[in-house]
């Protein structure tokens, strides 16, 4: 597929294919966007790259050029038609609910070295996706995906800063988050109310050892409950005084905001709590 506005509403108008707001399509216009993510993501004739929403197949049809081989999830079965005449050969797409499939299940005829995602992703689902991804347990050696600007600047979020809450620490105890690209609305149809950003997400190799998960994750949710409460007034239902020994350390106490925190001090409060049980 050339990629324009006017050789996109071709295809669509020909395939009588009506955009669904609920699935959040908007399609890529722009072959220069899709090159760059292309060669920022490193894709090479060893690599199995996971799409997820490849709409009208603009991203697809180039991966298909680069990756040794590709896995597309599309729930809108309306878009078979366009999809099935722009893919390579060695494309496969699965026309399902990409929240409900088994995805470790569905990679396992697939021989590969490396293991990305690359996606324009609806902007309704990127959290519930990204969540998805990191549930799996699959070892995912890369992730890029596109994302609404305001969501990809919490996902790269440091501490002190208005973007971070608990979603930043989760991911930041995964993986390394970098942004690789700016993307205007104006290289969509339909053209969506704000901008996009492209983030990537690479597997830390040296993680931060948690002991106990469960306890961790809880207490990061908890910690951002109310974002402008300190953690004395969010953390009530916990062992205060253990948690005022480890903020001692970094010269800080209860009255600091969970805003404050990065990732290392709240692994320190958590392997701590643990220890007391």
């Amino acid at each position: 597929m050339e990629y324009s506005n006017s050789k996109m509403k071709q295809e669509i108008e020909e395939n009588h294919f009506n955009f669904k707001k609920k699935y959040g399509q908007n399609f890529i216009v722009d072959k220069n966007i899709i090159h760059s993510i292309i060669k920022k993501s490193e894709i090479d004739d060893e690599t199995l790259v996971i799409e997820i929403g490849p709409g009208a197949g603009s991203l697809t049809s180039e991966l298909g050029k680069y990756a040794k081989n590709v896995i597309a999830y599309e729930i809108d079965e309306t878009l078979k038609p366009i999809l099935e005449k722009n893919i390579t050969p060695n494309t496969e797409v699965i026309y399902e609910d990409f929240l409900k499939r088994d995805i470790a299940e569905d990679i396992k005829k697939y021989n590969y070295k490396k293991l990305y995602v690359i996606a324009n992703l609806p902007y309704y689902i990127t959290t519930p996706i990204i969540i998805k991804l990191i549930e799996t347990k699959i070892d995912f050696d890369k992730i890029v995906v596109m994302v609404q600007k305001e969501v990809g600047d919490r996902f790269k979020a440091k501490p002190k800063t208005k973007e971070y809450n608990s979603l930043s620490v989760f991911l930041s105890y995964y993986f390394n988050i970098t942004k690789i690209l700016d993307v205007s609305r104006n290289v969509f149809m339909p053209k969506p109310n704000v901008d996009s950003i492209v983030v990537c997400f690479t597997k830390k190799v040296d993680k931060l050892k948690v002991n106990n998960e469960e306890l961790f994750f809880k207490l990061i949710k908890d910690s951002f409950k109310q974002k402008r409460k300190n953690l004395r007034n969010n953390l009530k239902g916990y062992d205060l005084e253990n948690i005022s020994k480890t903020l001692s350390k970094y010269k800080l106490d209860l009255t600091v905001r969970a805003e404050a925190l990065p990732l290392e001090i709240f692994v320190d409060i958590a392997n701590n709590l643990e220890e007391d049980k």
